[in-house]
């Protein structure tokens, strides 16, 4: 049962603004632990997306070809990261040893763009590395 999610912001010195979002994809119990007597397995993915490019920048991207289906070698630069929200993911899960409540936090470590190549809204292709610190809790049954 998913108890909440929340998307985090990137706020880069480019002056763009990324959107992260993480899921729980499965979890599932792998054993003892300290931490509620149960070890978790847990799964996630995630995936960025553009929520604003300066207009300059956007200008500047038009005439430049379309980013090719692979990653490029070329034309990548790191980019600042000035500020962040985490993405949040959060779910409910019924173990062995009762229910617990699952937190995903997902964090940008790093970002990288390419002024070479330009997506279809004519923005700079930008690849972002992130770190998930996930942990869980025993809840109480309602």
């Amino acid at each position: 049962m998913v108890a909440s999610t929340k998307i985090g912001l990137i706020k880069l010195s480019d002056g763009s603004t990324l959107k992260l979002k993480i899921f729980i994809v499965d979890v599932r119990e792998a054993g003892f632990s300290p931490f509620g007597g149960v070890q978790l397995d847990v799964k996630t993915v995630g995936g960025v997306s553009v929520q604003s490019v300066p207009d300059e920048l956007k200008k500047s991207m038009a005439d430049k070809p379309l980013i090719p289906p692979e990653p490029p070698i070329d034309g990548w630069e790191i980019v600042d990261i000035k500020e962040q929200e985490p993405a949040i993911a959060e779910e409910i899960v019924e173990t062995s040893k009762g229910r617990f409540l699952v937190r995903v936090v997902a964090e940008a470590v790093m970002v990288s763009r390419n002024m070479k190549y330009r997506t279809i809204h004519n923005e700079p292709v930008y690849w972002v590395s992130w770190v998930v610190k996930i942990s869980w809790k025993p809840v109480q049954n309602p």
